[in-house]
Formats: structure tokens, sequence, C-alpha cells
């Protein structure tokens, strides 16, 4: 009998099958980040997915996933949002996609900017709040009706987001210090 010291992470966890996408990332101690790696990109993928074609049920038309994001994020508490505050609450480096964004959902009419000074602010027009009462009316009717027969815990749910927002921490150290080599 092989006592649980001798035994791989695998065995431990329970399965010897490794579920990556590149197992020449998926070293003996590494194996079980890119596992989760692997997790992260098909559901960053069938997210971004899901964005494109709620926004097209609820009638936004063909918004492009950072689009909607923005539209959201400028839309989340009924606050007006500089472009830097938006590009910083969604962790976007490159300011000039999140200001492209922003002149397409202002041609759009789903948001207004109002100078003040140097700067811009950026609220959701009526049409704007419209839209995403109605992308959450269709998430609700499409999603939440589905999360339901999963049988998670509200608690699960929160505990995997902090997680998540952890793990962004850490990739964004890892980033700076492939930056610096």
């Amino acid at each position: 009998m092989v006592s649980e010291n001798n035994k791989t992470s695998s065995q431990i966890i329970g399965h010897d099958e490794k579920i990556v996408s590149s197992d020449h990332l998926a070293t003996s101690e590494a194996w079980p980040l890119s596992e989760v790696e692997y997790g992260m990109t098909v559901v960053y993928n069938a997210f971004s997915q899901w964005m494109v074609r709620c926004a097209k049920a609820s009638g936004l038309g063909d918004l492009a996933v950072l689009d909607i994001l923005i539209l959201h994020n400028i839309n989340h508490r009924g606050r007006e949002k500089r472009l830097n505050d938006i590009a910083f609450m969604l962790n976007i480096i490159d300011s000039h996609t999140v200001n492209y964004a922003i002149k397409k959902l202002l041609k759009l009419e789903l948001v207004i900017g109002t100078k003040r000074g140097k700067e811009i602010f950026y609220a959701t027009s009526a049409k704007g709040h419209s839209a995403c009462a109605e992308y959450g009316r269709v998430r609700e009717h499409c999603l939440l009706d589905g999360l339901k027969l999963l049988d998670v815990d509200a608690r699960e749910l929160v505990k995997l987001a902090g997680m998540l927002r952890s793990m962004s921490g850490l990739y964004d150290q890892a980033s700076r210090s492939a930056a610096s080599l």
C-alpha cells in the first residue's frame, strides 16, 4: 500500500489524466496550475461568446466583448467614470482600446460624455441604461436558470470570484517580473 506521502498529486486528487492545453507547460509541479489555466481559457472563450450573443439577443447588435464590458462598467452603480477609471477597473493596460470602445458606444448613443476641465466623464444614456437592463433580463432567463441546475452554492461562487481576483494579482506580478527579464 502506498502512503499519502508517496503518492503523486494526481493520485491524491483522484485522477491520473491531466487536462491541460499545453503539456510542455505542465511539469510535475506546475500541472495543477496548467489545468487552471486551461479552465480559464475555456471559460474566457465561452464567456466572451456568451456576452456577444446575449448582447445581440438584447438588441445591442454586433458589439465586441470589450464594448460590452465597458458599457456595463460605465453603467455600474450609476456613477460617471473617466477612461482611466474604466481601464483600471477592468485591468486593461492599453487605454487606447478602451477609448476606441467608448467612441463606438458614444456613436451608438449608449453612453454620453461630459467634459469637466481636461477630463471627460462617461455615463450611460437612457438608451444605454435600458440596454443594460435588457441584457440583465436575457442573462437571467438564459444563464441563471442553468446555474440553478448546477446546484452551486452562492458561497462557492463568492469564494471562486475571490480566488480569481487573487490570481489576477499573481499574473500581474508575474507579468512585471517577465518584463524585467
